[in-house]
């Protein structure tokens, strides 16, 4: 394999773990209000997290199975559209997840800050020319 692809496929694996772990986040939060599917979608994405159908529905459908979502199928605009909220389990979880998630995020930026690699990138390699 050339090394730019295998490059490419490893940024795009990783890429795709950091993504399912950051957008579950985002769906839990975004659920504090009811959504149905496709409202949900374009909330995230007016919030620059673009999903993709075939991404977002398993992962609702995940997240119900978990205990974390309920859903109502209710008529709206002559259409059933499925609804979705955190549930009581949800509301509990939610919270704690968001700390996890800011103790992390604070841990990668001091990580970051203390390489040089907050803000305007500075890579490994130009680190030690500059030193």
């Amino acid at each position: 394999m050339h090394t730019n692809a295998a490059s490419s496929e490893i940024f795009d694996n990783l890429r795709l773990e950091l993504r399912r772990g950051c957008l579950v986040v985002a769906v839990l939060a975004e659920l504090d209000m009811e959504h149905y599917g496709y409202a949900l979608r374009k909330a995230l994405d007016d919030h620059g997290l673009a999903i993709e159908e075939n991404t977002l529905y398993p992962l609702l459908r995940r997240l119900e199975s978990q205990g974390l979502l309920a859903s109502q199928w209710r008529e709206e605009e002559k259409r059933n559209k499925r609804f979705y909220r955190l549930s009581p389990l949800g509301e509990k979880v939610l919270p704690d997840l968001l700390e996890e998630w800011r103790q992390m995020n604070a841990a990668l930026a001091r990580i970051l800050g203390e390489r040089g690699l907050a803000g305007s990138p500075v890579l490994p390699s130009q680190r030690k020319e500059e030193e």
